[in-house]
């Protein structure tokens, strides 16, 4: 345990911030816990009680630390408080039989909460469930030093508990669900001329422009959850040869039946092989290349595929409407989408739709999960010119919310992982010897 006193003010003690450190246990559990009370002190003048209750960890000094406050339930002394989840982890690190202690106090509006008495019990006491095992005396010590009759303040009755296992995104990829990642490019004219060093697109023979690098800092690491390798790479907002058509969902490879490139150098290469033929123009249009994905989403939605969508652009969008609606359209599958955006361009549209801040909407509709994440790529260019450590960085960000948007679509849909093959084992060959 460490102690620190901050100083704040010259000559003034600002109070002290008391850190606790502590291994954890490695058990993934969770609890889903409901909690009643009967007959609990009166505490307030007017009315009756507003109890809460506070849950505290006792750590391996001895001290407590609290884990969960309950709701307050107003105005009665036989409260039922709604169930509640926390994990085995905070709850006691595992140890089943740590003291857990439970405080029951009266809130009031300035603060000062009356402490109405509290009890102990233990994880392993609380598996029990619902039993006369899990009906506990609320004690006010000083109460019963002071009064004879005193038996005690109300009690308190675990009405259920329920154990959870948690699951995480690599139990799913262990139980074999494929994540099938697709690359979409902006070919618009607002990027610059791919022959001038001013343009995002430049094809500068010593080194990777700024979406070159951006493929290949995100591309190296997901292809790694990618089974084949094989990758649809798409462009939009260009003029396609030999008519000048423009399209806002081409092949990079010029295969529309198969746009698949192998590995992110397969990518590469598409990428630089279409920069050399096709016409940048215009305008940003993202929704047809969300749409082109959303489609094979919605053909399995069992949680076998989940699908990733990469749209390297300089920001400049042209379909607002239409791309938040198939945003929304798109939470409803088992799909992601990240948005990097490259150039010196306000970003203010793509904060928009990346959705930390307000989720997004349409005609009324919100988004039933998050999934878009977005990040400027130039807050990961290194000054010091060190691009193997900013664009690792880049790649972290980038894929930050991708475990938990998945396991978000697998928990709203009730999918639960298929368990892992066994570890291969080589057959053993026994060697035969004549005598």
């Amino acid at each position: 345990t460490e102690v620190f006193v901050r100083v704040g003010i010259p000559g003034k003690k600002c109070g002290t911030v008391i850190v606790t450190a502590e291994e954890l246990g490695c058990c993934r559990d969770s609890v889903l816990m409901q909690f009643c009370a009967n007959k609990l002190d009166k505490k307030d003048f007017f009315g009756k009680s507003d109890p809460f209750l506070v849950f505290h960890r006792s750590n391996e000094d001895g001290s407590f630390t609290i884990c969960h406050k309950t709701e307050v339930v107003k105005n009665t002394l036989n409260p039922v408080w709604q169930a509640f989840k926390i994990s085995v982890r905070a709850l006691c690190n595992g140890d089943y039989d740590r003291t857990i202690k439970v405080e029951v106090y009266d809130w009031d509006r300035d603060g000062s909460h009356d402490f109405i008495g509290e009890f102990t019990t233990s994880y392993r006491e609380l598996s029990r469930g619902q039993s006369q095992f899990n009906v506990y005396e609320v004690i006010n010590p000083k109460k019963k030093g002071k009064k004879k009759k005193y038996v005690n303040s109300g009690t308190v009755t675990l009405l259920s508990f329920l154990i959870e296992t948690e699951v995480s995104f690599l139990d799913y990829i262990k139980g074999g669900t494929q994540i099938n990642f697709t690359v979409a490019i902006d070919f618009t004219a607002s990027n610059g001329n791919p022959s001038q060093p001013t343009s995002l697109h430049y094809m500068n023979p010593y080194q990777l422009n700024a979406y070159g690098m951006a493929l290949r800092a995100v591309g190296e690491i997901i292809q790694d959850y990618d089974s084949d390798k094989m990758f649809p790479a798409l462009g939009f907002g260009a003029r396609l040869p030999p008519d000048g058509r423009v399209s806002h969902e081409f092949a990079l490879n010029g295969n529309p039946q198969n746009p698949y490139c192998h590995g992110i150098d397969g990518v590469m290469e598409a990428y630089y092989r279409s920069l050399k033929s096709v016409q940048l123009y215009g305008p940003t249009n993202f929704a047809p290349v969300i749409n082109h994905v959303a489609r094979y989403a919605a053909s399995v939605k069992d949680g076998s595929q989940y699908f990733v969508l990469l749209i390297v652009t300089d920001g400049v969008i042209s379909d607002m409407a239409q791309t938040k609606e198939s945003i929304v359209n798109a939470s409803k599958l088992p799909m992601s989408i990240i948005i990097v955006g490259v150039g010196p361009a306000e970003f203010d549209a793509m904060e928009e739709l990346d959705g930390d801040v307000v989720r997004i909407s349409s005609r009324g509709r919100f988004a039933e999960r998050d999934i878009v994440q977005f990040v400027p790529f130039r807050d990961y260019i290194d000054r010091s010119g060190n691009h193997v450590l900013s664009m690792a960085r880049l790649a972290k960000d980038v894929l930050a919310e991708i475990p938990e948007q998945f396991l978000s679509y697998m928990r709203v849909r009730g999918i639960k992982p298929s368990p892992a093959p066994p570890p291969y084992t080589p057959p053993i060959h026994v060697l035969q010897t004549q005598i």
